[in-house]
């Protein structure tokens, strides 16, 4: 049953190295609108690989991923994540429901 469980989000990207800047401005301007104001949404990362400057991973934790679905259908997430897809030269996209996690510590 996946219904009510938590969901991780996650987005392979390549930015040019001549994008980079406009990518984590894009970025910068999104999540701050994404955590302060979309229903389900937990928290997200951007990382950059230590091996290949032009590869990003984007990741997202999502109370439901019925939850990321709808943001992802809305004119206001198409509207908001256009400057950062302009900054792509490839992007895949992989959800997965949580099944098990570690304690965070305290």
């Amino acid at each position: 049953m996946t219904d009510g469980q938590r969901a991780r989000v996650v987005f392979l990207v390549r930015v040019p190295t001549e994008r980079t800047a406009a990518f984590l401005a894009a970025y910068e301007a999104i999540r701050h609108l994404v955590a302060g104001g979309v229903p389900g949404h937990l928290v997200d990362q951007v990382c950059r690989s230590s091996a290949d400057p032009e590869q990003w991973l984007i990741t997202s934790e999502w109370a439901t991923l019925a939850d990321f679905e709808a943001w992802e259908r809305s004119a206001e997430h198409r509207d908001l994540v256009r400057p950062m897809r302009e900054c792509f030269t490839d992007a895949r996209s992989l959800r997965f429901h949580i099944h098990a996690q570690t304690p965070t510590p305290v």
